[in-house]
């Protein structure tokens, strides 16, 4: 049996695709960063809470966390939460490269199995106007979204340049290395 523990419509698509069974788990955890918490650190401590804390309720689950972060001048950037603080992470962002570590906990909790990944896709957004960040934000609306963007959708033109070696970890859940683990704990992956 495998969850993902996310309410992220974002990861359930993504996990869509590698065809398997799966269910979803609210994971209830405080995703406040602590004093001085890097951004890498910040992704990986919540994506290992995440799967801990579904798969104590989980029981021989194989139990997926996952959490983005993203790094701007080496401070993590949250989820903008409304068009205000999207448009000042725009701002912020234009001209520069921003990174973005997404973090995922493959846990099962019968056995205290566990296996731990980091992707790192940089993002090198082109300057941006003012009118520009108000049409996107206007037409999007990405506030759900760790640097107020959707890659999948319009917001793709907010870019010079990716580098990543996944595709998918800057949506949100990296299916390369996933599907890695997947396959060393006994899943048929295609």
């Amino acid at each position: 049996m495998l969850v993902l523990a996310s309410t992220s419509r974002y990861r359930r698509e993504l996990l869509q695709r590698l065809g398997l069974e799966f269910e979803v788990a609210r994971p209830d955890v405080d995703e406040t960063p602590r004093a001085n918490e890097h951004p890498v650190s910040l992704a990986e401590r919540l994506a290992e809470a995440k799967s801990r804390a579904v798969g104590k309720r989980s029981g021989e689950a194989w139990v997926i966390g996952s959490d983005q972060v993203a790094e701007l001048d080496g401070q993590a950037l949250g989820k903008p939460g409304g068009f205000e603080q999207a448009a000042d992470q725009l701002a912020a962002a234009s001209g520069k490269r921003v990174q973005f570590h997404t973090a995922v906990s493959l846990y099962r909790h019968s056995d205290r199995q566990s296996m731990r990944f980091c992707d790192l896709t940089i993002v090198q957004f082109r300057t941006l106007s003012n009118a520009e960040i108000e049409r996107y934000l206007h037409a999007e609306q990405p506030y759900d979204c760790a640097g107020s963007f959707k890659v999948e959708g319009m917001g793709i033109c907010l870019f010079k340049a990716i580098e990543s070696s996944d595709p998918t970890a800057l949506i949100g859940l990296p299916l390369i290395a996933l599907a890695r683990a997947l396959r060393q704990v006994g899943f048929a992956v295609p």
